[in-house]
Order: C-alpha cells, then sequence, then structure tokens
C-alpha cells in the first residue's frame, strides 16, 4: 500500500525530513510525526507566567519592589577626568 502523502511546504524543512528520515531509518512521515510529538509534550510542561510568579511570591514569602531595587542601586556617573 503506498504512504500517504504529506506536503512540508518549507524546501528548508523537508530537506531536514529527508537527512532525518534516511540517517534513522524511517519514513519523513514518522520523523515529522515524532518531532511534532516531542514539540506537544515539551510545551505541556510550560508552566504559565502567572503560575511562576505565585510560586516564587509562595516559597519566598516576600514580595519585592525590583523598581526600589534598581533605583536603590542606581549611582551618577562620576564624568570623564580631565
Amino acid at each position: 500500500m503506498a504512504e500517504p502523502q504529506f506536503s512540508i511546504p518549507s524546501r528548508k524543512a523537508q530537506d531536514l525530513a529527508n537527512r532525518l528520515a534516511r540517517r534513522e531509518n524511517l519514513s519523513v512521515m514518522e520523523v515529522v510525526e515524532r518531532a511534532l510529538e516531542a514539540y506537544e509534550s515539551r510545551r505541556d510542561t510550560h508552566e504559565p507566567a502567572a503560575a511562576f510568579y505565585q510560586r516564587i511570591a509562595e516559597r519566598c514569602g516576600t514580595d519585592l519592589d525590583l523598581d526600589a531595587v534598581i533605583q536603590d542601586g542606581r549611582a551618577p556617573h562620576a564624568g570623564v577626568d580631565l
């Protein structure tokens, strides 16, 4: 039975998929499927920013005012010695 056709619009992506398929002794479809599955699993482990900040706030117990920290660390430049 013939393998289903799969269109890869980018020439660069197509070349890469073909090289990987030859190297791994797989079909291009299998290479693309594995890549998409890996991408999906990586995206599932991504923590949203709001959850990250909430977790950090709970762990550290204090809320820092970053603007105040930056302002405290600022000092005017002494200028060029002439």
